[in-house]
Protein backbone atom coordinates (compact mmCIF):
# COMPACT_ATOMS: atom_id res chain seq x y z
CA UNK A 1 0.00 0.00 0.00
CA UNK A 2 1.33 3.41 -0.93
CA UNK A 3 1.08 6.10 1.81
CA UNK A 4 -1.33 9.05 0.80
CA UNK A 5 -0.78 12.93 0.93
CA UNK A 6 -2.60 14.87 3.12
CA UNK A 7 -1.07 18.43 4.71
CA UNK A 8 -2.61 19.42 7.91
CA UNK A 9 -2.15 22.84 9.60
CA UNK A 10 -2.66 23.01 13.24
CA UNK A 11 -3.68 25.88 15.28
CA UNK A 12 -1.23 26.65 17.85
CA UNK A 13 -3.09 26.98 21.15
CA UNK A 14 -6.30 25.36 19.86
CA UNK A 15 -7.47 21.93 20.17
CA UNK A 16 -6.32 19.72 17.14
CA UNK A 17 -8.37 17.20 16.03
CA UNK A 18 -8.73 15.24 12.50
CA UNK A 19 -10.69 11.81 11.82
CA UNK A 20 -9.41 10.22 8.87
CA UNK A 21 -11.23 7.14 7.48
CA UNK A 22 -9.21 4.49 5.85
CA UNK A 23 -10.63 2.67 3.31
CA UNK A 24 -9.78 0.13 0.41
CA UNK A 25 -11.60 -0.99 -3.00
CA UNK A 26 -13.49 -4.09 -2.73
CA UNK A 27 -12.41 -6.65 -4.39
CA UNK A 28 -15.83 -8.00 -5.37
CA UNK A 29 -17.23 -5.41 -7.10
CA UNK A 30 -16.49 -4.08 -10.58
CA UNK A 31 -13.19 -2.70 -11.33
CA UNK A 32 -14.49 1.03 -12.65
CA UNK A 33 -15.80 3.06 -9.87
CA UNK A 34 -15.54 0.18 -7.32
CA UNK A 35 -17.05 0.54 -3.62
CA UNK A 36 -14.88 0.80 -0.80
CA UNK A 37 -14.90 -0.70 2.18
CA UNK A 38 -13.50 0.15 5.95
CA UNK A 39 -10.09 -0.93 6.81
CA UNK A 40 -10.57 -2.93 9.84
CA UNK A 41 -8.11 -1.84 12.56
CA UNK A 42 -8.89 -5.12 15.42
CA UNK A 43 -5.96 -5.98 17.13
CA UNK A 44 -3.52 -2.93 15.44
CA UNK A 45 -1.65 0.21 16.98
CA UNK A 46 -0.88 3.71 15.38
CA UNK A 47 1.86 6.04 15.73
CA UNK A 48 2.75 9.78 14.44
CA UNK A 49 5.41 11.72 14.24
CA UNK A 50 6.23 15.62 13.46
CA UNK A 51 9.53 16.29 12.49
CA UNK A 52 10.88 19.75 11.85
CA UNK A 53 12.21 18.27 8.75
CA UNK A 54 12.71 14.54 7.98
CA UNK A 55 16.44 14.36 9.11
CA UNK A 56 15.80 15.86 12.45
CA UNK A 57 16.76 13.51 15.23
CA UNK A 58 14.04 14.37 17.61
CA UNK A 59 10.16 15.12 17.16
CA UNK A 60 8.42 18.16 17.48
CA UNK A 61 5.58 16.10 19.06
CA UNK A 62 4.27 12.30 19.10
CA UNK A 63 1.66 10.78 18.85
CA UNK A 64 0.79 6.89 19.31
CA UNK A 65 -2.93 4.66 20.34
CA UNK A 66 -0.21 4.55 23.83
CA UNK A 67 -0.23 7.97 24.76
CA UNK A 68 -4.00 8.69 23.98
CA UNK A 69 -3.16 10.71 21.47
CA UNK A 70 -4.58 8.48 18.56
CA UNK A 71 -7.81 6.21 18.83
CA UNK A 72 -8.57 3.59 16.26
CA UNK A 73 -11.97 3.06 15.70
CA UNK A 74 -12.31 -0.62 14.97
CA UNK A 75 -13.81 -2.06 12.45
CA UNK A 76 -15.05 0.98 11.36
CA UNK A 77 -11.93 2.44 9.71
CA UNK A 78 -11.40 5.28 11.75
CA UNK A 79 -8.41 7.27 12.90
CA UNK A 80 -8.59 10.08 15.45
CA UNK A 81 -6.37 12.47 16.33
CA UNK A 82 -5.63 14.57 19.07
CA UNK A 83 -3.89 17.25 20.13
CA UNK A 84 -4.70 19.21 23.63
CA UNK A 85 -4.67 23.06 23.27
CA UNK A 86 -2.17 23.18 25.74
CA UNK A 87 0.31 20.89 24.07
CA UNK A 88 -0.65 22.86 20.26
CA UNK A 89 0.51 26.11 22.59
CA UNK A 90 3.88 24.59 22.92
CA UNK A 91 4.36 24.11 19.55
CA UNK A 92 6.48 26.43 17.64
CA UNK A 93 7.65 24.98 14.65
CA UNK A 94 6.03 23.66 11.10
CA UNK A 95 7.60 20.12 9.84
CA UNK A 96 6.66 16.90 8.30
CA UNK A 97 4.68 13.96 9.21
CA UNK A 98 3.53 10.43 8.86
CA UNK A 99 0.82 8.06 9.94
CA UNK A 100 2.35 4.68 10.63
CA UNK A 101 -0.85 1.28 12.01
CA UNK A 102 1.12 -1.64 13.39
CA UNK A 103 -0.81 -5.13 13.20
CA UNK A 104 -0.79 -7.48 15.78
CA UNK A 105 1.40 -9.50 13.94
CA UNK A 106 3.73 -6.81 13.97
CA UNK A 107 3.39 -5.31 10.22
CA UNK A 108 4.02 -1.87 9.77
CA UNK A 109 2.35 -0.05 6.93
CA UNK A 110 2.61 3.97 6.56
CA UNK A 111 -0.57 5.19 5.46
CA UNK A 112 -0.33 9.10 5.38
CA UNK A 113 1.74 11.32 5.00
CA UNK A 114 2.65 15.52 4.54
CA UNK A 115 3.41 18.89 5.56
CA UNK A 116 2.40 19.81 9.08
CA UNK A 117 1.61 23.70 9.12
CA UNK A 118 1.57 25.57 12.07
CA UNK A 119 -0.54 28.68 12.48
CA UNK A 120 0.73 30.62 15.12
CA UNK A 121 -1.75 32.78 17.79
CA UNK A 122 -1.66 36.10 18.71
CA UNK A 123 -3.97 35.69 21.97
CA UNK A 124 -2.07 34.90 24.88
Amino acid sequence: MLAGVYNMTCQQGSTFARTITLRYPDPSSPAIDPDYLPWNFTGYTARMQVRRTLQSATPIISLTTENGRITLGGASGIIELLISATDTDGLTDSGVYDIEIISGAGVVSRILQGEFELSEGVTR
